[in-house]
């Protein structure tokens, strides 16, 4: 088992990127601005990708983690590379009104929120590049 397949590994890094609380996200993903950003698979109209994952992840935080199959891990995994991948494209300026914010919301992770990332990761380098995050999101000290 390599170690991105690791249970513990995953858990740790879905709980991780996933800074929403069940109810917070139950919440948002009832919201026009939820519903209307997103990449739709098959016909136009559809829940798109990210907000049924966004349902999914609410299943996965209500359970207890014996409860976790592999298709559960498989998901948690995906959850976390979408975070990181999209945080690496943060758009510069304010975001807090943006299509990159709602599909990361739908994803279970408000980058107004987060931590700032690990120094010298990609996230960091892109926040570097585009510009400090507000004021709100630096953590103590920084």
């Amino acid at each position: 088992m390599s170690r991105s397949e690791d249970p513990q590994q995953t858990y740790r890094e879905f709980t991780e990127a996933v800074n929403m609380k069940p109810g917070e996200l139950k919440s948002w993903l009832e919201t026009d601005e939820s519903k209307h950003v997103g990449w739709r698979k098959g016909s136009k109209g559809g829940e798109s990708v990210g907000h049924e994952s966004g349902r999914r992840i609410i299943d996965l935080l209500r359970r207890k983690r014996g409860e976790l199959s592999e298709t559960d891990y498989r998901h948690m995994r995906k959850v976390v590379g979408y975070v990181r991948r999209h945080m690496a494209q943060r758009p510069s300026g304010d975001v807090r009104r943006t299509r990159w914010r709602y599909s990361l919301m739908n994803w279970g992770h408000d980058p107004l929120k987060a931590p700032l990332p690990a120094p010298g990761g990609r996230s960091r380098q892109a926040l570097e590049r585009r510009g400090k995050p507000p004021e709100a999101r630096r953590g103590p000290g920084r």
